[in-house]
């Protein structure tokens, strides 16, 4: 029977994809300013997101603090940790020591664990009928593995293995922020998605305080004024870019879809992370990467077809 997709439902796959297309960009950062450690990354890139966060929602702060109780702040406080500060400095570095592909493929199974998790859900659409979907992520995923095993690597054996726990704990840290931001956003219905965002950012802010001696300390190789500028020119690039706009539109998508719907649209930060990588390397993708973009493009839209409502049926025509 044929199904019928919701006005919703594809706003919110919209407000998905374009966040995937602005989180993409975060896999380039290390890239861009490979001088700075991913403890400065974080650290810029957060205070930054904490200052143009706390200076946009200032002038409605009064009203906006009486909607929160302690708890909320305690629950704003480990998702800033698990989504922002913990997760981009393990991503940095998993990017730095293992590459952007390693990184890409664990990072690549994130829609899996938070599939998996939304089909626990009362009233989820069963675990059965997004199966299809989960194998086809996989199996993209693998792709890419393959791909980047296959490719000589720059960096030691110990560096890739650092890459790589880096990157496992990025994926843990962010599966626990998408399953506790959605939660609260469903709680909290008279804050939008918008100011939600901007009060992530502040704690986010704050969390980065701690983090500006340690980078400074750590940091021990020198930069000049031309480097220097460049990594503000960065940092403010992600914070506006990926922070400010991307996770906006990733609130606004999660109080729209389901969390099994929710888990397969981080694909998408996915497929633009592999397509900024190949420009970044003025380079084609090669057989497995164009099978791992097909197969993540298959998952998706099985995904999609999971969550089909069914047409009632016609009802017949009478004959006289």
């Amino acid at each position: 029977m044929i199904g019928a997709m919701s006005g919703s439902t594809m706003t919110g796959v919209a407000f998905g994809m374009a966040a995937g297309a602005l989180w993409g960009l975060v896999f380039l950062a290390p890239e861009l300013v490979p001088a700075f450690s991913p403890l400065q990354l974080a650290a810029g890139r957060y205070f930054v997101y904490g200052l143009i966060s706390a200076a946009l929602i200032a002038p409605h702060w009064r009203m906006l603090r009486s909607n929160l109780k302690g708890h909320d702040w305690v629950t704003l406080g480990w998702l800033a940790l698990a989504g922002n500060t913990l997760y981009y400095a393990l991503l940095t570095n998993a990017v730095q020591k293992g590459g952007i592909a390693m990184t890409s493929l664990v990072i690549g199974f994130l829609p899996v664990a938070v599939t998996i998790a939304g089909s626990r859900v009362t009233g989820a659409v069963p675990l059965r009928r997004l199966l299809p979907s989960l194998l086809l992520c996989t199996a993209g995923a693998i792709c890419i593995g393959v791909q980047a095993l296959a490719a000589p690597s720059t960096g030691t054996t110990g560096e890739q293995l650092i890459g790589l726990l880096c990157a496992i704990g990025a994926l843990v840290s962010w599966t626990i922020f998408a399953i506790g931001n959605r939660a609260a956003l469903a709680r909290l219905g008279s804050v939008s998605a918008y100011d939600w965002n901007l009060l992530t950012g502040v704690v986010t802010g704050l969390q980065s305080l701690v983090l500006i001696p340690a980078a400074i300390i750590f940091g021990s190789v020198a930069h000049d004024a031309t480097a220097w500028a460049q990594f503000a020119g960065v940092s403010i690039g992600i914070a506006v870019l990926a922070s400010i706009i991307g996770n906006a539109l990733w609130n606004r998508m999660s109080r729209l879809l389901p969390l099994t719907l929710v888990g397969q649209m981080i694909l998408f930060e996915t497929l633009f992370a592999l397509i900024y990588g190949f420009v970044w390397e003025q380079r084609l993708p090669t057989h497995l990467e164009m099978a791992a973009f097909v197969l993540v493009v298959l998952s998706v839209l099985a995904c999609l077809g999971a969550h089909r409502t069914p047409r009632p049926p016609a009802i017949a025509a009478q004959t006289a």
